[in-house]
């Protein structure tokens, strides 16, 4: 296997995921690219010898869940990646009284009831040798901690944004059905729906019924849709420096693209799906967050949440109206306290950038705040 296809079963983002949804995939993938065979190939052998665990668990817990009552206001951290929605979720739910997706119940959605005993110690280990942190950044990689959701779904079906990673020829469609839900059949988004929920009732069911708090980007284009799932959601919309956010953006496509794609894109590419993705998803969270009562929404800037991160907490549970501030703060200050050496990747931010975010995304400058910069002959460094 080339260097450029390597990969392990921790480290691409649906090697535990359903096998048929894998084959649908690649189906319609329009065209792989011959040096990602050995990886389509081993993506193909994982989902396939790890079927009948799947199998196991629906035998085992279909009808359990069916009785599983999810708490009719979850929490919904939305806005646009890399916006500090990570830190945010890590940080709520360090409240005994919040539940959430766990990382292993996002890369294995389908077995991770059977295998919580013995398989999730087994990845574990192997994901903290292979990957002690995330790819994107260097946020510890623990399998009970955390973790996007939306990592389920596309291991569960091929109803996800995150498979524009593995067909990246594919991004706009995957964004357009999967982020924004437009151009869906009936049927389909009966689907999306039906998965989603399976998801959430199993990891209520592994916390014990708590009210859920779930950090998703992607369902930033989904604010309708949640609210008629969920109409006394709450929701966290977080927002940052439109300069900063581009630059950190880009790097997660450069970082993920190389560990799971199955097609080739340009540099050129990736920037434009940057530039577009955000505009799309930013523009339709402004218009949807309407739709969302008073008193369940509150919005959190990046920069403050670096600065003052107890602070932005005690906003959030103020505005929401969540219990339970005081009992878990000195949990909050623990956590604080264990990450105080985090380093943030660093990137350069020059006169190329600027121009681009300039002309792509004025109404976010607009809507926010920030002040526009002005190329100029120097370059700036961004974290």
């Amino acid at each position: 296997m080339t260097q450029n296809a390597r990969i392990s079963i921790t480290e691409h983002p649906v090697a535990l995921g359903s096998f048929r949804s894998w084959l649908k995939l690649l189906w319609e993938s329009q065209g792989i690219d011959v040096r990602f065979i050995p990886r389509a190939l081993f993506v193909s052998l994982a989902t396939f010898l790890t079927s009948p665990l799947r199998l196991y668990e629906r035998m085992r817990y279909d009808r359990v869940l069916r009785d599983v009552a999810i708490h009719p206001s979850p929490v919904f951290i939305v806005g646009h990646w890399r916006t500090g929605t990570t830190h945010l979720h890590n940080l709520m739910c360090q409240d005994s009284d919040l539940g959430y997706v766990s990382t292993f119940q996002a890369i294995a959605p389908g077995l991770c009831l059977v295998g919580e005993k013995r398989i999730k110690p087994v990845l574990g280990r192997k994901a903290q040798r292979d990957h002690p942190t995330r790819l994107i950044d260097n946020i510890p990689l623990l399998f009970d901690a955390p973790q996007e959701e939306e990592f389920a779904v596309a291991n569960l079906s091929p109803y996800s944004f995150i498979h524009a990673f593995s067909f990246p020829r594919r991004a706009p469609d995957f964004f357009q059905r999967y982020v924004l839900l437009r151009g869906l059949t009936e049927t389909a988004l009966a689907e999306w729906t039906a998965i989603y929920l399976t998801i959430l009732r199993k990891a209520t069911l592994s916390t014990g019924g708590k009210r859920l708090v779930l950090k998703n980007p992607a369902n930033g284009g989904r604010i309708r849709t949640l609210l008629n799932l969920f109409p006394d959601a709450k929701f966290i919309d977080m927002y940052r420096n439109p300069y900063d956010l581009f630059v950190s953006t880009r790097n997660v496509w450069r970082t993920v693209l190389p560990r799971s794609q199955l097609q080739g894109i340009s540099s050129d590419q990736i920037e434009a799906y940057v530039l577009r993705f955000f505009s799309q998803l930013v523009q339709n969270l402004l218009v949807e967050k309407a739709l969302i009562p008073p008193g369940h929404l509150v919005e959190v800037r990046f920069e403050d949440l670096e600065v003052a991160p107890l602070a932005e907490v005690r906003k959030v549970y103020e505005g929401l109206g969540l219990p339970g501030f005081a009992e878990a703060e000195p949990a909050f200050r623990a956590y604080l306290a264990s990450v105080a050496d985090y380093q943030k990747n660093a990137y350069k931010l020059n006169d190329e950038i600027i121009a681009k975010v300039n002309r792509h995304w004025q109404f976010a400058f607009d809507e926010w705040g920030y002040d526009r910069l002005e190329p100029s002959p120097s370059d700036r460094e961004r974290n």
